[in-house]
């Protein structure tokens, strides 16, 4: 059976007790820390723990043992002089792996100076999901993988009807990796289908590739 996960969210304003409660809902063991009563009080029956304390000082994290985490989350306000020093302690105890909201840029390459393993900015992210959905409503789903590649799960364009993999040539023609192929009436999933695989219609396909080759491969009616 695997181990529950355990991770520590420290500030829990509206995007650090979304992301706390949904980590619960997920099964994860989650700790809370707020220096605000009432947003404890909020999520106290619906977390592992929920703790009062000021994430500036070193003291009031000694007690969370951030090193036994399997990651740390810190958002704390539009200041970053909570977050660094938030940020600051939790690494100086040990923690496996910080994530930060980020403010500013320039607050994001402080953080890295500081060893922050990842950092976030979930109104961009957001807005740029927004965009790409709105652009290509024909995606039906975006994960961004790192920096340069992302995985996309996108309609089947009309123009496939009846061709097989071999005859599109996506690979060379896109750049891009072909995982599977989904029957949505059915819901069988084909995983890496051959070269000979032969699309048909009211079909979903999850591909793998660079940022920049998904943006022309999206362009395909």
């Amino acid at each position: 059976m695997a181990e529950t996960k355990h991770f520590v969210v420290i500030g829990l304003g509206s995007f650090g007790t979304a992301l706390a409660l949904k980590l619960a809902e997920n099964g994860c063991r989650v700790t809370g820390m707020d220096a605000c009563e009432h947003r404890i009080e909020d999520v106290s029956g619906q977390l592992y723990e929920a703790v009062i304390g000021d994430a500036t000082e070193r003291d009031a994290l000694e007690h969370l043992s951030l090193n036994k985490a399997d990651a740390v989350f810190i958002s704390l306000g539009e200041d970053i002089t909570p977050s660094l020093l938030a940020t600051l302690h939790a690494k100086e105890l040990g923690a496996k792996q910080v994530v930060v909201k980020g403010v500013t840029h320039e607050h994001g390459r402080l953080l890295k100076y500081l060893g922050v393993e990842r950092v976030i900015f979930p109104e961009e992210e957001a807005a740029r999901e927004l965009a790409d959905r709105m652009t290509w409503p024909s995606v039906l789903d975006f994960l961004p993988i790192d920096p340069e590649y992302s995985f996309i799960e996108i309609a089947v364009p009309d123009s496939f009807s009846g061709k097989t993999l071999m005859d599109l040539q996506l690979r060379k023609r896109f750049n891009i990796w072909v995982v599977g192929v989904k029957d949505v009436l059915s819901g069988k999933l084909h995983l890496f289908p051959e070269a000979q695989f032969k699309f048909g219609t009211e079909q979903v396909l999850l591909v793998v590739g660079k940022h920049a080759d998904m943006t022309r491969f999206r362009e395909i009616k």
